[in-house]
């Protein structure tokens, strides 16, 4: 091989890369949160929402998704993660934060009936929906998101609390995830991201 079609073979390699990644969003840099672009999970979600309806992410395509797994009765990690996506929210202009809907997936659904999820969700921002299913449909949620959760209880405890992953995660307007956020990241940057894939 000479080293001219050499370098050209070098070339077309880098090209054919370059179309490779021109086929789905590429990672990039200017995140806050952590870029997951290409994720292999997180595909399907299939759920009941607090007011009785069936859902799954095809729902919402057009839209951003924030998702968190948690509980009603949780005690900092849920309601704090709630206030500061509703925070980000009210910070972005009205035309781009009703492009974005929060989803709150609960672990505990013995506890967090229906009406518990109305009550409770909602009262962080109008626009946020509970989701809600079996023991099994739960779980099967979980394990296709990654989330880990179980139940904690003292010893001689008449309650308990859950255990559960602390981060969400976002997904585009394509239904494909694309980061996550830790838990306790700012409302600035939560802001920030959404807006970036907003322009997308």
């Amino acid at each position: 091989m000479t080293r001219r079609a050499g370098y050209w073979l070098v070339v077309a390699f880098i090209l054919g890369l370059a179309m490779l990644a021109g086929c789905g969003p590429a990672k990039r840099d200017d995140f806050k949160a952590t870029d997951i672009t290409g994720a292999d999970f997180g595909r399907h979600l299939e759920l009941t929402d607090h007011n009785g309806v069936k859902r799954s992410l095809s729902d919402f395509k057009g839209k951003l998704v924030v998702l968190f797994f948690g509980y009603t009765y949780c005690p900092d990690v849920c309601p704090t993660t709630l206030s500061d996506v509703a925070s980000a929210l009210k910070s972005m202009p009205p035309a781009d934060a009703r492009q974005v809907q929060a989803l709150f997936v609960t672990v505990d659904p013995e506890r967090d009936t229906p009406e518990m999820l109305k009550e409770y969700v909602p009262y962080f921002h109008p626009t946020f929906l509970g989701l809600y299913g079996t023991p099994a449909e739960t779980a099967m949620a979980a394990k296709e998101f990654r989330i880990f959760y179980k139940k904690h209880a003292e010893p001689g405890a008449t309650s308990y609390l859950v255990d559960h992953t602390a981060g969400s995660y976002v997904l585009d307007r394509t239904g494909h995830l694309r980061l996550y956020q830790p838990f306790g990241q700012p409302p600035p940057d939560m802001a920030h991201d959404l807006t970036l894939l907003l322009r997308e």
